[in-house]
This record gives structure tokens, sequence and C-alpha cells, in this order.
């Protein structure tokens, strides 16, 4: 059976945005909707303040989820230039492995797409990474595509 909700996550490198090409490029041959997530810390306290000293009106750009809903755009624009039609977007507070099984979860995806950036790293083999501990939780299918 083909997937049907196909699950990206993407933090706006460009290593993330090539695994978002990757799950665009699946979600259309399997005619599956295509959900990107961003997980996003806002900014509090001391960083916040000179967030909004430094930028003045534009503080809005660094406040809250406004930088990961930037990032979900280009992931989207992404998406749709490798003919994905059916894309949904989500920018969820939280910890990125968190984040995608929250999300997972409530648009019932079949399948997680994430990049393969830290998996050879040696900060990755200890502290643990994405690709690794997405793939060892999820409890679904999950494909860690070439993206370094």
């Amino acid at each position: 059976m083909p997937y049907r909700t196909v699950l990206v996550g993407t933090d706006g490198s460009e290593s993330s945005f090539a695994a978002v090409a990757s799950a665009a490029r699946l979600a259309v041959a399997c005619r599956a909707r295509l959900v990107i997530a961003c997980a996003y810390s806002p900014m509090r306290g001391t960083d916040l303040d000179v967030a909004k000293d430094r930028l003045g009106a534009e503080a809005y750009q660094v406040v809250g989820s406004a930088p990961a809903e930037g990032t979900l755009r280009v992931a989207r624009d992404k998406a749709r230039d490798e003919g994905a039609k059916d894309v949904r977007t989500v920018a969820v507070e939280d910890k990125p492995v968190a984040a995608l099984e929250q999300v997972a979860q409530e648009y019932a995806a079949d399948l997680i797409v994430v990049g393969n950036r830290g998996l050879r790293s040696l900060a990755g083999r200890i502290l643990g990474s994405v690709p690794a501990d997405i793939a060892r939780k999820a409890g679904l299918d999950v494909l860690i595509v070439h993206t370094t």
C-alpha cells in the first residue's frame, strides 16, 4: 500500500531543504499529502530584549513562530517546485524529535523523511541526532535521505 501522508522536518538549512525536496518527490509519486514541520524555541528574556532593542519595529521577525513560519514558506515553495500539490505546513514549539512525533500523530503520517545530517558526526554519535533519534522512536517508517 502506498504512503498516504509523508512528513518531513526542516530547520531552514540547505540539508533540510534537500530532505523536503526528496519528500516532495516521494509524495508526488505516491499521490500523498506532504506535511512539512518546523520545530522552534521562542526567544525569551535577555535575548528577546536585545533583539527588540536592536531591531525595533522589525523585531516581530525573530519573535515567536515567525522564523519557523518563514522557513516553512521557503520549504513549501521548494516542495511545490518538485510537483507536490497537497502540502501542509506546521510550526511546533518543541524540540525537533518531539515535534516530529507530535505532528506524525496529529496528521496520521505513515512515513517520516529526514536528512542524514548529524549521523556521521562525533557529536551525533555521542549526543544523538534527529535522524537517529526519530528512527528509534517514531514507531512508523522513517526514510533517511542523503543530504550532506
